[in-house]
């Protein structure tokens, strides 16, 4: 059977760019919370655009090595559906954050090479999800965590995709509406994620591009079953 692929539009600050990425079909909508990027939002921000989300789009709490008094905040004032762990954390921290709170994690995993991939399997038995972003690398000044409109090669995913199976796993790191369908159609992603690949600059989205991205999106893949 084929199997509609979900979008995850990351990154958004204001309702206007919220309500386009609602309207475009956009399955989960991600908040940054992290003071050196320029998709960061307050907390206060973040519950106030939480509010426009229909109980069909997830709100999903992007952190970088939280403490636990932001994460409780957080968790209390913008009442996210998912965690996005973007920074070290390790396994057993994975696995604290879920116990305290209660809510499904995503682990974001940074890829430059295989062993990179292979790293993920650690944090099987903990993550409800995976998502699979580029790594940049050590000679670029002043990188974020993602958002660094980077990709990385795309078989690295393809070729261990069998063993992926075994946990919900996401597509990330310089995806635009132009290489997005392709992306898909080589690692066999079912879940993307866009952040910068939909802006005319860092924490500027585009409607136009966010539509574009959804869109081009919407290929079917094949599964089983």
């Amino acid at each position: 059977m084929t199997s509609a692929v979900s979008v995850k539009i990351c990154g958004l600050s204001t309702a206007d760019m919220v309500h386009v990425a609602i309207d475009a079909g956009a399955s989960h909508i991600g908040f940054m919370f992290y003071e050196r990027s320029p998709r960061n939002v307050t907390i206060t921000q973040a519950a106030s655009l939480r509010k426009l989300l229909p109980l069909t789009v997830q709100a999903v709490a992007v952190l970088v090595d939280p403490d636990d008094d932001l994460i409780d905040e957080i968790t209390r004032t913008v009442r996210p559906d998912l965690l996005q762990l973007h920074g070290s954390e390790t396994p057993d921290r994975v696995a604290a954050i879920k116990t305290r709170t209660g809510l499904p994690v995503m682990k974001v995993i940074s890829v430059a090479d295989g062993d990179d991939v292979a790293a993920a399997d650690v944090y099987e038995k903990v993550a409800d999800l995976l998502l699979f972003d580029a790594k940049p690398p050590k000679s670029m000044a002043n990188a974020l965590p993602g958002g660094n409109a980077l990709s990385f090669d795309w078989s690295l995913i393809a070729d261990a995709e069998p063993r992926l199976s075994r946990t919900p796993w996401m597509l990330s790191g310089g995806l635009t509406p132009d290489n997005v369908a392709k992306a898909i159609l080589r690692t066999g992603a079912r879940m993307v994620d866009v952040s910068s690949g939909v802006e005319d600059a860092p924490g500027q989205k585009n409607e136009a591009l966010i539509r574009a991205f959804v869109k081009a999106a919407q290929v079917e893949t094949t599964t089983s079953g």
